[in-house]
């Protein structure tokens, strides 16, 4: 499993290291980010790579788990 944090990032920048962790094609990701947009697009964009998703809020940041 590979785990991304990239809390503190503005967008496009948590979509493109989303991307680049990917590219190793893992099972299954975590991706830590802080803010509503960048969940969002972070969830579509692993949702358009064929992945199934669950977000947890946790305090101010959001965990989002991806599974193929």
């Amino acid at each position: 499993m590979s785990k991304v944090d990239v809390r503190g990032m503005s967008c496009p920048q948590p979509v493109l290291i989303t991307k680049n962790a990917i590219k190793s094609n893992p099972a299954s990701i975590k991706i830590l980010v802080d803010d509503n947009t960048a969940k969002n697009n972070v969830s579509r964009f692993l949702e358009n790579s064929g992945y199934k998703l669950s977000i947890r809020e946790m305090d101010e940041d959001y965990l989002i788990s991806a599974e193929k």
